[in-house]
């Protein structure tokens, strides 16, 4: 018997499992306002430089830029109605004085003159938040083996709301810097334990479902941001309003039973077996959960035991030349997936159109992406999905190169459909990786994977900064870097209709046989290829 016949006996897809993974889900919905936060908390509104307090009453005149356009960062040393010689009077001098800024929403860019020479620190608070999930992850992962899963969970749900609130009331740019980077660390634990603790519940057949079905919750998180930042135009309400749900969440969280699998392994089979037996109750099934015994529970799990003391490192994933060749390009096309996507996901103020309107679009895009996915990934297979999709993001991005700035409507139907390749290879790397692997080091190397994507999106916003030498460099960057991933996805072997590798040995035997389709019963297939969808691009297990 396994644990997926255990579940059975109490109950697979009871009352228990619709209230597990709604309590896991509903917090899925609200991790997309902070992801997704700095759109609309650190838009950068039109500005100009403010008159010196000696000025005239009259209107001071801006000097032109080379576009045309008054100068942002400039003004006239002296007035234009100063009677001085040409040169003397066309001087220009920085803002001494601060900024004008034209817009009825408060930002931290407003609060804080993060524009012309500080510019830079709007993109660096977006790669700080980023380098917090990727240390959380690096981090977490460990201790969640440690000391159980939903002792990380419920940590970090506590963590998001105290940090996320606290940030609404940081009274410098450093301290926003500390917090933000604390909320990122908090949404890594977040999204590690949520899926585990959901997967686990369900029965093979449905965990696909769950799995995706919880991905939406992110999607359709994206559709609550705008509304939101629409409603609550001052960024600290705002950061607020975002934080103080995880405070219920963190409540909840104490119901979310704890990995059976990992008790077990840990040594706890007694605690485990109380937690089947209540499950069991819940479910209309207590007379079922009576006949668990405690050594019955230790025999069926026995081979996860045997394999979870296999000691396996990172540095395993170089032991083979095809695992070398697995790892390189997985990593390359993880890593240009989560640079490419933020590239654009936080770039939407670029493209001229109205911010919350841009915002419901690149989030409703998800939706029919995702679904194409899955019908390619079922009848295209794994290898030729992941490539096109950033294939074609790629060379969406280098396209806006070519696009005038003027042409917002066009500009703004190429992203669209850039962010809609990139969202669909988030989807197709998650279930390409868990096939790749060998059950043996799958852990490893999921975890090796979402760290190059978080490696990705934190230097994404960095990469906007090389726009100041010219425009067009840092599109040109994102774009090479996507098709680089493409390349890199058609050196990587098909996974569609073969079975998963369990040690090292049987991913050697197995790439020998690649170009000899095996075919197998639908059961044992869809036993054995579970999608775990992404809650949050880039944001997956580690």
């Amino acid at each position: 018997m396994t644990f997926s016949e255990i579940l059975d006996r109490v109950g697979s897809m009871g009352r228990f499992q619709f209230l597990h993974v709604a309590i896991l889900s509903i917090p899925v919905l609200n991790m997309a306002n902070h992801n997704l936060l700095q759109i609309f908390t650190a838009a950068t509104p039109a500005h100009h430089c403010r008159p010196p307090p000696n000025a005239s009453a009259g209107p001071w005149v801006l000097p032109m830029g080379p576009d045309g356009k008054p100068e942002t960062c400039l003004r006239f040393v002296h007035p234009p109605n100063a009677t001085l010689p040409n040169d003397t009077q066309r001087a220009t001098e920085p803002c001494l004085d601060g900024w004008v800024y034209n817009s009825t929403r408060d930002t931290i860019v407003i609060e804080w003159d993060l524009v012309c020479n500080s510019n830079k620190m709007k993109e660096m608070a977006q790669s700080i938040f980023m380098a917090g999930i990727l240390i959380g992850g690096l981090v977490l992962g460990d201790l969640s083996d440690r000391f159980g899963r939903r002792p990380i969970l419920t940590g970090s749900y506590l963590l998001l709301a105290t940090s996320g609130s606290a940030a609404a009331f940081s009274p410098s740019l450093t301290v926003y810097f500390i917090f933000r980077f604390l909320c990122g660390f908090g949404i890594s634990g977040i999204t590690l334990s949520t899926i585990i603790l959901s997967v686990e519940w369900v029965p093979t057949r449905m965990r696909a479902l769950v799995s995706t079905a919880t991905g939406y919750c992110y999607t359709i998180g994206q559709f609550i941001l705008p509304g939101l930042a629409y409603a609550i135009p001052q960024w600290r309400w705002l950061q607020l309003t975002v934080s103080i749900p995880f405070f219920v969440f963190f409540l909840s969280s104490w119901w979310t039973p704890e990995s059976i699998r990992w008790l077990v392994l840990s040594g706890k089979s007694s605690k485990a077996l109380k937690i089947l037996r209540r499950v069991a109750a819940y479910n209309g099934k207590k007379e079922e959960g009576q006949k668990l015994s405690l050594e019955e529970l230790k025999h069926n799990l026995q081979k996860e035991m045997s394999l979870a003391k296999a000691k396996y490192s990172a540095s395993d994933l170089f032991r083979t030349p095809i695992l070398r060749r697995v790892t390189f390009c997985l990593s390359l096309a993880w890593f240009a997936t989560g640079f490419a996507y933020y590239s654009l996901a936080m770039g939407v103020e670029e493209f001229g159109v109205n911010l919350y309107v841009l915002q419901i679009i690149f989030g409703g895009v998800d939706v029919p992406a995702k679904f194409i996915t899955i019908l390619s990934l079922s009848y295209m297979g794994r290898h030729t999905t992941e490539a096109a999709c950033l294939l074609l993001a790629g060379g969406a991005i280098l396209a806006l190169t070519l696009v005038p700035l003027d042409m917002q409507t066009l500009r703004t139907v190429i992203a669209v459909f850039g962010k809609g390749c990139l969202s669909s290879s988030f989807s197709c790397l998650f279930l390409y990786t868990s096939e790749l692997y060998p059950t043996v080091i799958r852990q490893t190397g999921m975890g090796a994977s979402n760290m190059w994507t978080r490696v990705g999106s934190m230097l994404a916003p960095l990469v906007k900064i090389t726009g100041e030498v010219q425009p067009f460099i840092p599109n040109v960057i994102y774009g090479i870097a996507a098709l680089l991933g493409g390349s890199a996805a058609l050196f990587l072997p098909e996974t569609l209709d073969r079975p998963l590798p369990e040690t090292i040995e049987d991913l050697q035997k197995w790439s020998l046989q690649a170009k000899e389709p095996k075919q197998e019963p639908e059961a044992e297939k869809a036993s054995q290829m579970i999608p775990l969808q992404p809650y949050g691009p880039g944001l997956g297990s580690s």
